[in-house]
């Protein structure tokens, strides 16, 4: 298990759940490319991390997603996962900083008790363009779940789990379409609209665990799209 962002951060499969077990084994070989074409360059970018958390609810498995705010200079409304850019507390980039650095940030916006998170995996690390970040996923499984809820409502409108049934109902399943054109997987799920960097994390999620079904590729959605 892992204490709080304060003491030791570590990464441990044991005593995970079976539905679990899946994605574990997965991300011990997921190689950068298997996850994004987008790859950290080979000199600056800022270091971060995001916690893709894992608990059971009353619909079995699900994912703890957050709402930035509507009045964000960047990705305001945007669904994602909890996380941000390390602090010099966190420790090393290299090491377990992330590690830290997910669990603070989950903290801080959505008032998770980090000592109720095991860190099981980590996968490796992601590029966004468009911020210059340099994000580490990194996973966790909820296994003292805590209340949940925006710390700060300037930072973040909401925070809301997803079955992992309803991310894995092809219903649910589309492909954004950018107003500059490009394209990635989406997930209308939670009343939201799932796009972009956590929409392409979540997708490589399912596939490698081999949770994921079917779905219309075809089937497009704008990012303005709303349930």
């Amino acid at each position: 298990m892992t204490s709080t962002y304060g003491g030791e951060a570590r990464v441990s499969a044991q005593g995970l759940p079976e539905w679990l077990l899946p994605l574990a084994r997965a991300a011990e070989t997921i190689e950068p490319t298997q996850l994004s074409r987008f790859l950290p360059p080979r000199a600056g970018g800022r270091p971060s991390a995001v916690l893709v958390l894992f608990g059971e609810g009353a619909r079995g498995p699900e994912l703890l997603l957050m709402e930035r705010s509507g009045s964000l200079r960047s990705h305001a409304g945007q669904p994602s996962f909890p996380g941000g850019a390390l602090d010099p507390e966190d420790g090393d980039p290299d090491g377990t900083g992330p590690l830290r650095a997910a669990l603070r940030e989950a903290e801080e916006e959505t008032g998770l008790d980090p000592t109720g998170v095991q860190i099981f995996s980590v996968l490796p690390r992601l590029y966004i363009p468009v911020s210059g970040f340099v994000v580490t996923p990194v996973l966790g499984w909820w296994h003292r779940p805590s209340p949940v809820g925006p710390v700060d409502p300037a930072e973040t409108a909401r925070v809301f789990t997803v079955p992992v049934a309803d991310l894995t109902d092809p219903a649910n399943r589309a492909t954004a379409v950018h107003p500059r054109g490009h394209t990635g997987p989406a997930f209308l799920v939670g009343g939201a609209l799932v796009w972009g960097f956590t929409a392409g994390v979540i997708d490589r999620i399912l596939h490698f665990a081999g949770w994921e079904q079917p779905w219309d590729r075809a089937k497009r959605v704008p990012l303005d799209w709303r349930a």
